[in-house]
């Protein structure tokens, strides 16, 4: 035999569902704006790595063609959905084996050539490699987006780190690195007691060498 409900327990029933929703709904965001933050900067990370990776591709095979704006223009063409122009900066830094070279061409020493920076970005982080304007060194008004003052490859070259011993005298390398801004939607959580959750960096970097 079959029952109906009457409209007050359906009512009841509609009532106890949205108290449960209520309460579970700020739980679910909290779970949920983390994990989407996370899956945010990995995507971004990943989106860098291939920048950079082909960026560093392109400088050694196109740098004598194309100018180095080129390639950095058509780079950040491919970072969608980055916002590269309000977020982003690309450096590219041309390194040469020069300095404490012995007679086989062992222990080199790199030194900066050359270094440019992409002009369609408004985020201007220091590259991690060596920054223009130390030692009289400035970036070029002309619109090239190089760094002007560099002296010619010798003793008073600036050096890097990088590299170091693996350049014989005179080889080339490039070293394209990226950079995003990429505020979190949600920072860290004051738990009490002193007690925080970490928050993930914005400050998002890939450098490749080529």
């Amino acid at each position: 035999m079959r029952t109906r409900s009457s409209p007050r327990g359906r009512h009841a029933t509609r009532g106890i569902v949205s108290v449960e929703m209520a309460l579970l709904l700020p739980m679910l965001v909290a779970l949920a704006l983390p994990v989407y933050d996370i899956a945010r900067n990995i995507q971004a990370q990943m989106i860098l790595i291939n920048v950079s990776r082909e960026g560093a591709s392109l400088s050694s095979r196109a740098s004598l063609t194309y100018p180095m704006q080129t390639i950095m223009s058509s780079l950040t063409s491919t970072t969608p959905p980055l916002d590269m122009n309000a977020h982003g900066m690309i450096y590219i830094t041309e390194i040469m084996g020069n300095n404490n070279c012995d007679s086989n061409g062992n222990n080199c020493t790199g030194v900066v050539v050359a270094q440019y920076r992409w002009n369609g970005g408004n985020y201007f982080p220091a590259s991690q490699l060596w920054s223009c304007g130390n030692s009289g060194t400035r970036w070029a008004t002309d619109g090239s987006g190089s760094c002007s003052g560099i002296p010619a490859a010798g003793a008073k070259s600036p050096v890097v780190n990088l590299l170091q011993g693996k350049l014989s005298d005179g080889q080339i390398a490039y070293a394209v690195e990226t950079f995003y801004l990429q505020t979190p939607l949600l920072g860290s959580l004051d738990l009490g007691n002193g007690v925080k959750t970490p928050a993930l960096s914005p400050n998002l970097y890939a450098m490749t060498v080529f």
